[in-house]
């Protein structure tokens, strides 16, 4: 089974910016869409953003205009370009198929957008 480790997360200002990287241990070409989620303490996982082999993307309301998911099958890695960061998007976030499940959770990174 495909395995995923997030990296990039880390503490920033509202406003700033943070690019995350999810690193599979397998090919990622053959999963048609690969997604971003988060997860806010005391809420559920959420979906934020997915893409397809093409780099066609959906966005969450919430963050579009500020997110930009892409993915580099040669690399089978997938990244998440966040910028103008605000508080509410404080969260761990992880990697996964979509729809979810295609592929074992890993630990996520966390993003921690304060002043």
């Amino acid at each position: 089974q495909v395995r995923v480790v997030e990296s990039g997360g880390g503490l920033v200002q509202p406003g700033g910016s943070l690019r995350l990287s999810c690193a599979a241990s397998g090919n990622i070409f053959n999963i048609p869409r690969m997604a971003w989620y988060r997860q806010g303490i005391g809420r559920q996982r959420v979906l934020v953003a997915h893409v397809a082999r093409d780099q066609v993307a959906y966005y969450i309301d919430a963050v579009k205009g500020r997110f930009t998911i892409s993915r580099d099958n040669a690399k089978d890695t997938v990244y998440l370009q966040m910028n103008s960061l605000r508080p509410e998007d404080t969260a761990v976030y992880y990697c996964n198929s979509f729809p979810e499940g295609g592929i074992a959770w890993g630990q996520g990174t966390q993003v921690t957008v304060s002043s």
